[in-house]
């Protein structure tokens, strides 16, 4: 297999090329940038599994990249490093789309740990989402590769595209949170205000839909996301 690929961003560049060497040592091929337009550039240029990006850095920070990277690319897993601890900058990095945080000065153990640990969910994430397209939800069978929604005695109910991402995303995961963050950015591309407006809109849709069935429901987890409950009989 092919070594995991890293975009590492830091405008130290002593501490830039410590970390780059031990990651080497371990097996990633890393591209070290110097801060973050840079890191935009290189990019874009390539393919990378997933970016370690610097907060504080010149010409553009952690937070800016991320939110550009995010805007080419909703999947690649991005860790963010920070001298600061502050519970306002470690919740604007997870805005900006992080899927993990470290604060200066870390065990460069404990990131190790966190990369592995992220790309084998993201990879299983892909396997059950990429081979999984039927999906039991109480008593309804849901194709979202026909985008067709059945319920016993009911006329089919052909779901819209978004429609019928949106529920997969919830079936996979059922009884289970599914972030807010996750969904817009997936299926939006975005995560914004007015997309997240629109997104509700679907929730309410789906809702509906699922509304034959009195125990399945779509619940809202304030400021975290949606569970769509399965509540056995």
């Amino acid at each position: 297999m092919e070594n995991n690929k890293i975009l590492l961003v830091e405008d130290d560049p002593n501490f830039g090329i410590v970390l780059k060497d031990y990651l080497s040592l371990n097996d990633y091929n890393v591209t070290l940038a110097k801060d973050g337009l840079e890191g935009l550039i290189m990019f874009k240029n390539d393919e990378f599994d997933m970016c370690i990006l610097d907060v504080m850095m010149p010409r553009k920070d952690g937070f800016s990249l991320a939110k550009d990277i995010r805007a080419t690319n909703s999947e690649v897993p991005i860790i963010f490093l920070t001298a600061k601890t502050m519970k306002e900058d470690v919740l604007k990095g997870y805005q900006a789309g992080a899927d993990d945080y470290l604060n200066k000065p870390f065990d460069s153990e404990v990131l190790l740990y966190k990369i592995k640990a992220i790309l084998q969910r993201k990879e299983a994430e892909q396997i059950t989402e990429e081979e999984s397209f039927e999906f039991t939800i109480g008593k309804f069978e849901f194709n979202s590769k026909l985008r067709h929604l059945n319920f016993p005695g009911e006329e089919t109910q052909k779901l819209s595209p978004k429609e019928s991402k949106l529920l997969k995303l919830l079936a996979v995961h059922k009884n289970d949170l599914m972030p807010r963050e996750m969904a817009l950015t997936k299926i939006w591309r975005d995560d914004n205000y007015f997309t997240s407006r629109s997104m509700d809109v679907y929730i309410a849709k789906l809702r509906k839909y699922l509304k034959l069935d009195p125990n399945v429901e779509i619940i809202n987890i304030h400021g975290e996301g949606f569970r769509l409950i399965e509540n056995k009989v």
